[in-house]
């Protein structure tokens, strides 16, 4: 039990449409930060993605202290859940666990978008905040920099 209280509180915190953050990414990726980790006291976090077509995604990989799941809205995304990869349509969903081989992208030419849920929450923006500053600055980074940012943001490449 986490809440010991007998008559409730007041404590629901309300995010309207068009509030969200919002982080541009490389190749035309929009990420709507819809709750960051710090503002459901990390016990997930819930972004919306949205692609447009061809835009790829990230090469297969894990993470040890987060699950993620994905939650197709529209269009069509390929997503590898560590054998095979599956091209999902809206309402499809995929949970990986911690520790999980995974990859997603978006080949199909159209438009698509899906939720990304990470949990617990760890403050996951942080990793798309320098991806995309990474990009917008032009900057290459060596093999050896790529596998330290991406251990800085318990991302594991295979």
């Amino acid at each position: 039990m986490s809440y010991a209280g007998s008559y409730g509180e007041v404590n629901a915190k309300l995010n309207l449409n068009g509030q969200s953050p919002v982080i541009k990414m490389n190749g035309g990726v929009v990420v709507h930060l819809i709750a960051k980790g710090n503002s459901t006291d990390e016990r997930f976090g819930l972004f919306k993605w949205d692609m447009p077509g061809n835009a790829g995604g990230p090469a297969p990989h894990f993470h040890k202290t987060f699950s993620e799941s994905f939650y197709i809205l529209s269009g069509h995304v390929d997503v590898w859940d560590g054998n095979n990869w599956t091209k999902t349509s809206a309402g499809d969903f995929m949970f990986v666990k911690e520790g999980g081989i995974h990859a997603f992208k978006n080949d199909s030419g159209e438009p698509a978008s899906m939720l990304i849920l990470f949990a617990p929450g760890p403050p996951r923006e942080k990793f798309f905040v320098e991806m995309a500053e990474i990009s917008k600055s032009g900057k290459k980074l060596t093999p050896e920099e790529w596998t330290s940012f991406y251990a800085r943001h318990d991302q594991f490449m295979v």
